[in-house]
């Protein structure tokens, strides 16, 4: 059989660094998704989110920027930055450069020279020249002596050739450099601010009157506007209104009374003209200013990054995005305002907008921000790596206040390793858990309503448990009810509220028969609890008084049926109460599986004795326990399977053996172990069962996996195949049964491939398609799994690297 694959879903989040992200004038976007540089087209019509994950980094990506629309540059914690090239339709590696000792922790760009610069953690700048052929070279080094480089803008200064290199330091200031021959050189320090200046941004000028304006946000929650402007030798340095100016605005800053020895710079508000001197052509000189002019004051919180709204028509200019660990990102432009006698006007730089939660630092806040679609679109990642985007929906030439903005889609994922996944019984939709405290549901929705050419794409439409210990692994008992284990000694039961069930089946999703009036409408945390708490109706807010910024718990059912729901609403209003807990285990778990009747499940929990290696079976209708526990093992049960007809119960365990268990019907023992083998030279990672019962297979880190067959009834098992793999086996799962007598089975590896068997007898196996980290993973994959029914040929798979991914697998017959 000849087996292909092509990715449907790619679940990523971005990485906790403001410079993670970029945007090319194409508006495809380009981040950091732990060591993965993750590609998403925001303009896509198919809206499916990210199409390709880049591998090659050794750490986390910590900066990424398009040199032009067919080159990128990203950079990791370790130091290394790796130049990608666009070949047709694909982004291939083009130079890997071990550039730092220690983290890249700033980059930037310059197309028309071709000038790079990166900042590290090392105390230590690094000049670049990247050539048309994609090479990298190294041009210059410049020390920091001790400060840490945060934030790096790169231009040309106006009416001149020579480049100003700008860097927001951890000593609070800005450190200038220019260059007009073959080296940067200090220029000018530039005091301020108050606190580690995260966001550095220049605007280029439009015309040649206009100064070169520079936007300094710091960790002090201001943003500080610098004009840069070429001197007239002419005209006199300084003139008696300057001075006075300056005379008015020091006696103001020290009727403050708060600016304390060692606080040199801080609540500094002084119009005073930095000066520069740039070499020019020649032996000749000339002299540019930089002046403070102006201190926007909005957010609350730390500033982390600053954007200028790429120019062009059709949009008000002079417009500046700036995000906050504050929960908010805020547009900030001029507006010209009337003063004096005379009825001369000024420019006065205003909030036009201001998106986000309200509430302060909610669960860290934004960590960066970018324009997309031409500066009609604003995008924001947060702590937790989920996006938002706000759209512009109404451009104005004349003023940005007349714009109208709303949200709209973006994308989520989890922020950290994904440890489990399970469809629901009908194959609906995909849930999933992870190390970042949340259970996800994945579903597939019509992007569309074009009956000859309908689209469909993958998207997150509910977080039904937000915990407070790391999720490894989950089960659904069905559609509406699922079971989830953390690193807790508890197993917890969940059930859909009746707003899941109103916006699954308003975004078509699936049609379920419930009678929605005994459902809670939905759930809410306690402060300080772990349990959801259901919400009845009495407790919902009335409609006449219903404002979306108090009653975020109670949005209307409408407005999640006619849309997705957002990064923020998914973090707030789309929990499911938890209906029961189960307890048993005396320490953490760490497994859980479910009966194909999904009439059982079972749960085993870690384990350094034989005692607590105990797997337990509860019944899924009364949570109690269902017969005896199974013992054997004598280390951590690491995957549990239950065969086709629920028979059966495979387990496997960190003691590198595998046991069965053998239903008894007429007996309140429930399972007896009825076979046992230590073949394994490792750990047992996964087993699984054939959709025909007859044969399953073990997955080792001896870098095999076994298919094993029974010889005397279910009494005697052999391994009648032994498949040799390159590296560890983490993970298999068989594909559902179709019309073909050919199984198919998958392999998940430590090193994130996954790889497809076919065999027809069980005893020769042909490996028919592998996967690579290209298209895969690229660390060890926990699960995989099959989606449900025989219409469908989709395989989800989950890794340490933090994406979920759904393959759609197409077969043919030789």
């Amino acid at each position: 059989m000849v087996i292909t694959a092509s990715v449907e879903y790619i679940s990523a989040s971005a990485n906790r660094f403001n410079r993670t992200a970029a945007a090319s004038s194409s508006s495809l976007i380009a981040f950091g998704s732990g060591k993965f540089v993750a590609l998403w087209d925001a303009q896509a019509p198919t809206d499916h989110g990210v199409f390709a994950t880049l591998p090659g980094h050794d750490g986390l990506v910590t900066c990424v920027e398009f040199v032009d629309d067919s080159r990128l540059l990203s950079a990791d914690d370790t130091g290394a930055i790796r130049l990608w090239r666009k070949l047709n339709s694909t982004w291939v590696p083009s130079l890997n450069v071990q550039a730092h000792t220690k983290s890249v922790s700033a980059l930037c760009a310059h197309i028309q020279v071709g000038c790079i610069v990166t900042g590290s953690s090392d105390s230590h700048l690094k000049v670049w020249n990247a050539g048309e052929q994609g090479d990298l070279q190294e041009i210059e080094t410049i020390s920091m002596k001790g400060r840490y480089p945060l934030s790096l803008a790169l231009a040309k200064l106006p009416q001149a050739d020579a480049l100003i290199l700008a860097v927001g330091s951890t000593d609070r200031h800005i450190h200038v450099f220019t260059r007009s021959e073959n080296a940067f050189v200090p220029s000018l320090t530039i005091p301020g601010h108050e606190d580690w200046v995260r966001a550095i941004s220049f605007r280029p000028p439009t015309l040649s009157s206009e100064p070169l304006i520079l936007a300094s946000g710091s960790q002090d929650a201001n943003i500080r506007l610098w004009n840069i402007e070429a001197v007239n030798r002419s005209a006199p340095a300084s003139s008696t209104s300057e001075m006075l100016s300056d005379d008015l605005l020091d006696a103001f800053e020290a009727s403050l009374g708060e600016v304390g020895d060692g606080e040199e710079g801080g609540r500094q508000i002084s119009l005073k003209k930095h000066m520069l001197t740039v070499k020019t052509s020649g032996d000749s000189t000339q002299q540019f200013s930089i002046t403070f002019d102006a201190l926007l004051v909005g957010h609350e919180a730390g500033v982390t990054s600053l954007a200028w709204r790429p120019s062009s028509t059709g949009h008000s200019k002079d417009m500046l995005l700036s995000t906050s660990t504050d929960s908010s990102l805020i547009l900030w432009s001029s507006v010209s305002v009337k003063s004096g006698p005379n009825g001369s006007s000024s420019a006065l730089w205003v909030n036009q907008q201001r998106f986000g939660d309200v509430g302060g630092q909610r669960l860290g806040g934004f960590v960066g921000g970018l324009w997309t679609a031409d500066g009609s679109e604003a995008l924001a990642w947060g702590w937790s790596g989920g996006w938002r985007r706000w759209r512009c929906a109404q451009t104005s030439e004349e003023a940005a206040e007349n714009e109208v903005w709303t949200e709209v889609g973006a994308l989520t994922g989890h922020a950290g390793p994904v440890k489990g996944i399970t469809w629901s019984p009908g194959g609906e939709y995909l849930i999933s858990t992870g190390v970042d405290q949340t259970t996800r549901i994945h579903a597939v929705l019509p992007t569309n309503k074009d009956e000859k050419e309908p689209m469909s794409s993958w998207h997150e439409v509910s977080r039904p448990q937000v915990h407070g210990y790391d999720l490894l692994g989950v089960v659904s008992l069905d559609p509406l009810r699922f079971v989830s284990v953390a690193d807790e000694k508890v197993a917890r039961v969940f059930g859909a509220p009746r707003n899941f069930v109103k916006t699954i089946q308003g975004l078509g999703v699936v049609d379920l028969e419930v009678d929605e009036e005994t459902l809670p409408i939905s759930a809410s945390v306690p402060p300080l609890g772990l349990s959801n708490k259901a919400t009845s109706d009495s407790q919902s807010a009335p409609a006449s008084t219903f404002n979306p910024d108090i009653h975020r718990d109670f949005l209307p059912v409408s407005t999640l049926a006619s849309r997705r729901p957002f990064e923020s609403e998914l973090a707030s209003i789309t929990l499911w109460p938890e209906i029961e807990k189960v307890f048993g285990h005396g320490y953490e778990s760490i497994a859980i599986g479910v009966s194909s009747s999904r009439k059982l499940f079972a749960t085993a929990c870690k384990a350094t004795t034989a005692k607590h290696a105990a797997v337990r079976i509860y019944d899924t209708e009364t949570f109690r326990p269902f017969g005896q526990p199974l013992e054997g093992h004598t280390l951590t049960v690491t995957r549990i399977a239950f065969s086709p007809d629920d028979q059966l119960v495979l387990t496997v365990s960190r003691d590198r053996s595998w046991r069965l268990f053998r239903k008894e019907e007429e007996s309140a023992v429930g399972y007896v172990p009825v076979a046992v083998d230590k073949s394994h030279a490792r750990i047992i990672w996964d087993g699984a069962w054939a959709a025909d019962g007859k044969v399953f297979a073990t997955a080792s880190r001896d870098k095999t996996v076994k298919i094993w067959q029974p010889l005397n009834g279910n009494l005697k098992w052999t391994a009648v195949a032994d498949l040799k793999l390159p590296e560890a086996a983490t993970a298999v799962a068989f594909a559902p049964s179709d019309a073909s007598d050919e199984r198919i089975l998958a392999t998940g590896l430590e090193s994130g491939n996954i790889l497809f068997y076919t065999s027809s007898d069980a005893v020769k196996w042909q490996m028919s398609l592998e996967i690579k980290a290209g298209l895969a993973h690229i660390d060890h994959i926990h699960q995989l799994a099959w989606r449900p029914g025989k219409e469908h040929r989709h395989i989800a798979s989950c890794a340490e690297d933090g994406t979920l991914k759904i393959f759609a697998v197409h077969g043919a017959v030789n």
